[in-house]
């Protein structure tokens, strides 16, 4: 069942001997524009992520953030916005989400970011006029957005941008900190994962009765589970921290 992630992401429903369990993989339940939304599956155990499993986490809606990184575009024309982003799902996000807010100028890419936009593109997600940074003159990249990966916003490949506006576009830019240790100046706080009003309204939702939390911050969520009257537990896998969302 879709999970809502990135394109492609699923749920996957087991059923056995009456018992149906649920693992939810990475999921949001905001709108995304390259993939398909979230389904709840009622079931009786729900294997949740928990990245941002705190109740600090509030995303912002999406199309907002995308038309604050517009406004501060036409605010700042001399000024090239470098936007970092991660390569699977949060790049081609990004740039529906200003498509679909009326910027129809070219979105210029770091060369990692192309394989996958590409694959995008042949599945059938339109992203509109998509072009190569790195064969792009200085003059032709003043004003422009350019996407790139978290690294390369601060590294060489940035320098021969027009005095840029660096921005983020990450669930983590919530918290001030991380925006300011980044060099952030415009922190877009878009995610690809539940925030924990979703955690918990897709936990209500499902109508399972024990709930396992994995990937994130278990213990608040796991407390919070059994204070909605369900069964929580913390399963720890052997390499799984923070991801970079």
């Amino acid at each position: 069942m879709p999970a809502g992630h990135i394109l492609g992401s699923c749920q996957i429903v087991m059923e056995y001997g009456g018992i149906r369990a649920v693992v939810s993989g990475d999921y949001k339940r905001s709108a995304d524009p390259t993939c398909a939304p979230f389904e709840v599956v009622t079931c009786d155990l729900f294997v949740t992520e928990a990245t941002f499993g705190l109740p600090v986490f509030k995303h912002e809606p999406a199309d907002s953030e995308a038309r604050r990184l517009i406004a501060s575009i036409k605010t700042n024309p001399d000024r090239t916005h470098l936007l970092g982003v991660y390569g699977l799902g949060k790049c081609q996000r990004m740039i529906a989400l200003v498509r679909r807010e009326g910027y129809d100028a070219p979105i210029y890419l770091h060369g990692a970011l192309r394989a996958l936009c590409d694959l995008y593109l042949s599945l059938g997600c339109g992203l509109g006029d998509l072009r190569d940074a790195s064969g792009a003159a200085q003059d032709e990249l003043k004003g422009a957005l350019v996407l790139c990966p978290p690294s390369a916003v601060t590294d060489r490949w940035s320098r021969r941008m027009s005095d840029p506006v660096t921005a983020f576009a990450s669930g983590w830019m919530r918290v001030k900190g991380r925006a300011k240790q980044r060099g952030v100046e415009l922190p877009l706080i878009v995610s690809d994962h539940a925030d924990w009003p979703e955690l918990l309204q897709t936990i209500e939702d499902t109508g399972a009765a024990e709930i396992w939390v994995t990937h994130g911050r278990e213990d608040a969520l796991v407390h919070q589970i059994g204070k909605m009257g369900r069964i929580g537990r913390a399963l720890a896998l052997v390499g799984f921290e923070d991801e970079g969302d």
